[in-house]
């Protein structure tokens, strides 16, 4: 195998590649993803077609009654929604079971270059993505049948000093005062989601903390083929770290496990939102959908007794922002990993520190990209001089080549016979250009998916022209000069003689890979053109080098 038809197999694996990914989103949106024999009987349950829409999508608890108990709805509350603005998000929450219905993000704009701000919890027509949270069990006030309606002395609430507490109030008859609290911080994602229940009855009281995100099951917004993103549920556990749950998994049957600790999440490109119960006790994880195709995924608290005259304390938290990585582990074990790398994640992880690193310093994405590529060719410089030292040989010796060829006809044994006998005399390793191309392949794919997962990427400006290095160049001029830099690569390679048809595919590679990297990330381009740039650079060095030396002068054999 020379170093041409290394490039051929490369350019095969990476459109294999993408072909299978993009096979394996579509598959996961669409179809279920879990074979019944491949879990527990107890932790996968068939899906109850009985469901009823609505506030039935409340979970049940063990022992709830089919009420809410009664509770006074008075004049004190005033609309139907309140809204807590801070610096990093405005959010909107229903009174009516004091849900979270819109977030929105003010740190990130829905378009570049536009005023409209990233939402990533709303509710419109045809479509939603909510997250609902409650009391149920035998005494709780959450059900199927109705939700509480609370009470507040004011619409509008802003984070003026580090943390924001809102307080919901509802009352019930027998004079138990319930509180549910949303506590903010500054330049933080997370939300802590709280009850505090004061028993001032005669008799003990059960209830249990549920959280649910609730999202309509649309099959669109995956991507395309080379920015593939993934929509869809997972999960943590005991027995996963991290599971993906498509919404074909939600259609064909429901989750039902018990776990210590464990979250659950509803991803969508940079972005991800996540329920984080009490990480000290045992949860149960769920899953449900419902005639409107819409998916839920949630945990369900342990049943927690309050006495008549003490109080009782739940918490629990939610995050909806970006995929912050840093952020995301400090708030639950393995929640950082929702910043999905794929099967390259060991690799792509460093990659990805190596890449804030250097940005921290540069201060721009796009230095930070060329630094990154900088540093992967001097750590692979050995084997690229050993690459390219075998390349210049192979260059050298062409032309004896040819004359074999031409020699020995299609006599293909004395053909190769005599191939290795000036393998030998020249001390040329006929593969010796293969294993440092094949290394930057894996580097190539992990670096992909840093750039496909990182939000801080996503609308990074790098210069001129290029204002988002995440999405595809709008003027194709870095895929332009990455292909022309290609062809000059070619020409500085060794022709493969002996095989004419592959020759003349090789030559159509830079234009092949020109029009596949015409919908790439920017920062993708920007690092495989400076790789070919230095690459040119390092062959040019070295074939002067070997020129020197005046290998490859021996007369034919």
């Amino acid at each position: 195998m020379d170093s041409q038809r290394t490039i051929l197999v490369i350019a095969l694996l990476v459109l294999s590649f993408f072909m299978y990914q993009q096979w394996l989103i579509k598959d996961a949106a669409t179809t279920p993803g879990i074979d019944p024999t491949s879990a527990p009987a107890e932790q996968i349950q068939p899906r109850d077609a009985d469901v009823p829409m609505g506030d039935a999508d409340v979970p049940v608890a063990e022992g709830s009654d089919a009420s809410v108990p009664a509770g006074a709805e008075t004049t004190a509350t005033m609309g139907r929604s309140i809204f807590v603005n801070t610096d990093t998000q405005r959010v909107e929450i229903s009174l009516r079971g004091g849900d979270i219905i819109r977030t929105e993000l003010l740190n990130h704009a829905e378009t570049l270059g536009e005023d409209e701000r990233y939402t990533i919890l709303f509710q419109r027509p045809g479509e939603l993505h909510v997250a609902q949270s409650g009391l149920i069990g035998p005494d709780g006030i959450d059900n199927r049948e109705e939700r509480p309606l609370y009470r507040v002395d004011q619409t509008e609430f802003a984070l003026e000093g580090d943390t924001l507490t809102v307080p919901l109030h509802y009352t019930l008859d027998d004079g138990t005062e319930i509180t549910k609290l949303f506590t903010f911080n500054r330049g933080d994602y997370a939300v802590k989601v709280g009850y505090r229940v004061e028993n001032n009855s005669e008799n003990t009281k059960t209830v249990s903390f549920y959280g649910q995100l609730k999202q309509t099951m649309l099959n669109g917004g995956r991507g395309s083929m080379f920015m593939p993103t993934y929509r869809g549920a997972a999960y943590s556990s005991d027995g996963n770290r991290y599971r993906k749950y498509s919404f074909g998994d939600i259609r064909d049957r429901n989750l039902s496990q018990n776990t210590p600790a464990g979250w659950v999440a509803m991803l969508e490109h940079y972005f991800v939102t996540a329920w984080v119960p009490d990480q000290d006790v045992t949860n149960r994880l769920y899953s449900n959908s419902n005639a409107l195709d819409e998916a839920m995924i949630g945990f369900i608290g342990p049943q927690t007794t309050v006495a008549p005259g003490e109080v009782l304390e739940l918490n629990s938290v939610l995050y909806t922002g970006p995929k912050d990585q840093a952020r995301l582990r400090e708030i639950a074990q393995h929640l950082n990993l929702t910043v999905d790398y794929g099967f390259l994640w060991w690799l792509a992880q460093p990659i990805y520190w190596l890449l804030s690193f250097l940005q921290s310093f540069v201060h721009n994405w796009g230095l930070a990209i060329i630094l990154v590529t900088i540093v992967v060719k001097s750590l692979l410089y050995p084997l690229t001089k050993a690459q390219y030292v075998s390349m210049a040989k192979m260059r050298k010796i062409a032309p004896r080549m040819k004359e074999m060829k031409e020699r020995f006809g299609d006599d293909r044994q004395k053909m190769s016979q005599a191939m290795m006998k000036m393998y030998k005399e020249e001390k040329v390793n006929p593969l010796g250009g293969c294993l440092p191309m094949l290394l930057q392949l894996p580097i190539f794919l992990a670096l992909y998916w840093v750039l496909l997962e990182s939000p801080e990427i996503r609308h990074a400006d790098f210069m001129l022209w290029i204002n988002d290095l995440s999405s595809r160049d709008p003027y194709f001029i870095l895929p332009l000069l990455m292909g022309a830099s290609m062809y000059l690569m070619q020409r500085l390679q060794p022709t493969p003689v002996t095989d004419p048809m592959q020759a003349k595919i090789l030559q159509y590679m830079p234009v092949v890979f020109t029009v596949f990297f015409l919908f790439f990330p920017a920062g993708l381009v920007l690092y495989w053109l400076v790789s070919n740039l230095i690459s040119i650079t390092q062959m040019t060095y070295i074939y002067r080098q070997i020129d020197k030396q005046g290998l490859g002068n021996k007369k034919k054999a």
